[in-house]
């Protein structure tokens, strides 16, 4: 872990990452088991207005090195041992970008971004 993100990650979120494929109906298959990672967060609810009305745009966004999430995955900001990411009360991951380790070079960091 970078100095960096030692110094910013300090809390407790939970992932569930969703297994590849759909059911016959269109469904997913279901949820690797609950892992914690470590993250920081900055939450607020975004709206965009066009000519349709408004939309809700992003919910959370998760700041990690964590480099394995994937839209359709679930996150959580605290610990979760709940198998099932909707009783847990996560949200969908909506999109995950990436950028450097401006300082260390040792990972790069990740942002989970949720949508409502």
């Amino acid at each position: 872990m970078s100095s960096t993100a030692a110094w910013a990650n300090t809390a407790p979120c939970t992932i569930w990452r969703r297994l590849d494929g759909y059911t016959e109906a269109g469904d997913p298959l279901g949820y690797d088991p609950p892992l914690e990672i470590m993250c920081d967060y900055i939450g607020g609810l975004s709206e965009k207005i066009g000519s349709i009305g408004k939309e809700v745009v992003v919910k959370n966004t998760f700041f990690t090195e964590f480099a394995l999430a994937k839209e359709g995955d679930y996150v959580l900001i605290g610990a979760s041992t709940d198998p099932d990411p909707l009783i847990a009360g996560a949200d969908e991951v909506a999109h995950v970008t990436r950028w450097g380790d401006t300082f260390d070079r040792l990972a790069d960091d990740w942002a989970i971004i949720t949508g409502a």
